[in-house]
């Protein structure tokens, strides 16, 4: 899964709003950065260029991710770690930054809460979550697919993780709950570029949870052929770029 998440997805999906998120954070000059949900490295590695003077701690809790975004940006510390039960010290950090990473906590205040025990005082907190499933095309083309292969049962993944903590006012409310306090929130909309819908359909069904819901379904190869078929009708082939829409949010412990 690591690899064709990375493959096919990150190029496309991630690196634009890595790009984004890394100037935010850049800004503000850390020192000492933690980040969550690292998965691949596409942010850490945009970290460790963008603020060369920081010590940065990535983690995930996936092993696999860990391994290849280790090799993917060596320049930072890498470890296991669960969100909600951080293994570092009280206000060890000035900045901690997640990337579609806070949709995946299985108790989100719980998660807050640790990053607002690991910053510093006045430290910030810089994060990004997914819209509405309507507006990120890659993605509702993707389901638009997955329910025509699956008509009576389909996944409902990318409804109920990636775009499901796509209510701004939630967030800003979880936070506060934990003692932060709101900073900044945008929507942010950005267009990401993809060489081949096919590829793209490939890094979906298998770089992501997707891979387990489609193969207890059915088999792979005629639901990639379904999917494809119906992304490509609505977005073409390829090459395609088409907007996909996040929040982007920043509070201060």
């Amino acid at each position: 899964m690591p690899a064709a998440y990375e493959r096919y997805l990150v190029p496309v999906v991630f690196r634009p709003f890595a790009e984004d998120l890394t100037a935010r954070a850049a800004a503000l000059h850390p020192r000492r950065i933690l980040e969550l949900a690292a998965g691949t490295g596409v942010l850490t590695a945009d970290l460790l260029t963008a603020a060369p003077s920081a010590e940065v701690t990535a983690t995930d809790l996936n092993e696999a991710m860990l391994a290849l975004g280790s090799t993917r940006a060596p320049g930072a510390m890498w470890r296991q770690a669960d969100a909600q039960r951080l293994p570092f010290p009280n206000g060890g950090f000035d900045l901690v930054v997640c990337q579609f990473g806070v949709m995946f906590f299985p108790d989100r205040v719980q998660a807050f809460t640790e990053v607002r025990r690991v910053l510093a005082p006045g430290g910030r907190f810089l994060f990004n979550t997914w819209g509405p499933l309507g507006r990120h095309a890659f993605e509702a083309a993707l389901q638009a697919g997955l329910e025509r292969a699956f008509p009576v049962d389909p996944p409902r993944f990318l409804q109920t993780v990636p775009h499901g903590y796509a209510d701004p006012a939630v967030v800003a409310a979880d936070l506060e709950a934990a003692g932060f306090a709101v900073e900044d929130g945008q929507e942010l909309t950005l267009g990401g570029r993809a060489e081949s819908i096919a590829d793209l359909a490939t890094g979906y069904l298998t770089g992501t949870p997707l891979r387990a819901a489609v193969e207890e379904r059915s088999e792979g190869p005629a639901v990639r052929a379904t999917v494809v078929e119906e992304m490509a009708a609505r977005l073409g082939p390829g090459p395609v770029t088409a907007p996909m829409t996040a929040y982007v949010f920043r509070a201060a412990a």
